[in-house]
């Protein structure tokens, strides 16, 4: 068997265990391959894939070798760990998975682990080893889940980032942006750069405290940056950027959406941040990485040959779905397409859909092949009652599968929304004519 199939079908590995006792005797095994290259870490509700994608692009345009990592993945586990932003080698990649498995099976043998590591804690520790057989010159680390706990925190970064702070995974991190905030905020390291993000005031002052406690640098992101935006092409914003040192632009931000400005902020002040520490990342370099990245599943406008549309988004929380809201209203006013949709069964479902309802029409919900995933019927019950007297004349859909619910959909517009839960997307990108939606990366 496959180590990825091992690793997927063990039962006796838990899903989510926040703990760093095992990832941190992983890595000892392994020698500590996250000590091999120097790494930016970038945690945040939303926004982080995005400004790890700007960072990774601008790297690479500066002539670093680049490591990223960064999760989940959307079709293909490969896709988490990218060398020089492709996907890494399947061999390679079944290659490192059977060693750590096998460094780790040792390790209980011995005693020196009492249980198996979790998938994301294995999938780390293959992330790290990766990056040291590529010889990156630089890798960049996205946080899985809140920060303190999380199996990347391990390394030691030269810069560090919070993207976002909303409320979600309340189950792991807390019931408020307070608290949500401070989990995230514990990547910070003493002396090593915290660049923060736009946050309320009840996320930032728990960021501050948790960052003035470990002695960390912090960097507001916004702060005395001067930013003009003009025109929007496809959701695309023209943006100027002007830095206390520097000016970027004007250029086409290359992902979607109003809420990339901000991002593009934080991915700038990483950038220049990295200056501390050795690593220059000209202003040409940058305004490539802010220009030419790609972040397959955010905003993302499929094609079908037959002029049929669907715009894909990983709108997984209240959150991702104003900023997707947001997007349709100013893009396409008044259209109203229909929505397919699925979500795991933790998710505010009444919040996304709150979110959602002004600006799609019918709703289709289905379920996508996961444990974690809401039943389709269940999922109908939580949107009709999210819609309430808002549902007038739209109809809410049930499919079995994420398939028959594009059929359904394509019944209804040649013009369709899917968004909801990351593991819909990476099921629907197949049938959409994109069984590796990050291929054509470069």
């Amino acid at each position: 068997m496959a180590a990825f199939d091992r690793l997927l079908g063990d039962p006796d590995r838990a899903s989510w265990k926040l703990d760093l006792s095992r990832i941190t005797t992983l890595v000892a095994a392994l020698g500590h391959p996250e000590r091999a290259y120097p790494t930016v870490l970038i945690a945040g509700t939303n926004g982080k894939g995005s400004v790890a994608a700007m960072v990774e692009r601008a790297l690479r345009a500066a002539g670093l070798r680049t490591g990223r990592y960064t999760s989940p993945h959307l079709v293909r586990p490969e896709e988490r760990i990218a060398i020089d932003g492709r996907p890494i080698d399947t061999d390679a990649f079944e290659q490192a998975l059977g060693d750590i498995l096998a460094v780790e099976t040792d390790a209980l043998a011995a005693g020196r682990l009492t249980e198996k590591g979790t998938f994301f804690e294995v999938m780390t520790a293959v992330a790290f080893e990766l990056l040291r057989r590529a010889r990156v010159d630089v890798g960049v680390i996205e946080v899985g889940l809140g920060g303190r706990l999380d199996a990347t925190n391990v390394c030691d970064p030269v810069a560090t980032a919070i993207v976002s702070i909303d409320l979600d995974h309340q189950a792991w991190l807390g019931d408020t942006q307070a608290a949500i905030a401070a989990e995230k905020a514990a990547i910070a390291r003493p002396g090593v750069p915290l660049v923060v993000g736009d946050l309320t005031a009840e996320a930032l002052d728990a960021v501050v405290a948790t960052a003035e406690t470990a002695g960390a640098r912090l960097v507001y992101a916004s702060e005395g940056v001067e930013c003009v935006i003009g025109d929007a092409a496809e959701g695309r914003l023209t943006i100027t950027i002007d830095t206390a040192t520097r000016t970027y632009g004007p250029l086409r931000l290359a992902l979607a959406g109003d809420h990339q400005a901000a991002n593009a902020f934080v991915a700038v002040a990483l950038l220049e941040a990295l200056d501390d520490s050795g690593i220059h990342v000209d202003r040409v370099a940058v305004e490539t990485g802010l220009a030419d990245a790609r972040w397959p599943g955010r905003l993302d406008r499929v094609v079908l040959p037959d002029g049929r549309r669907a715009l894909l988004d990983a709108a997984h929380n209240p959150a991702g779905a104003r900023a997707l809201a947001g997007w349709l209203s100013r893009t396409t006013p008044g259209a109203r397409p229909p929505l397919v949709f699925a979500a795991a069964a933790d998710k505010d479902v009444a919040g996304m859909i709150g979110a959602l309802a002004p600006v799609v029409g019918d709703i289709v919900v289905t379920a996508f092949a996961d444990p974690r995933a809401s039943d389709a019927n269940a999922l109908a019950v939580q949107v009709r009652q999210a819609l309430g007297d808002g549902i007038g004349t739209r109809t809410v859909h049930e499919a079995a599968t994420p398939a028959e619910a594009l059929e359904t959909a394509w019944r209804l517009s040649r013009d369709i929304v899917v968004a909801g839960s990351i593991f819909l997307l990476g099921e629907v990108h197949p049938l959409l004519g994109r069984p590796d939606p990050f291929a054509a990366q470069s």
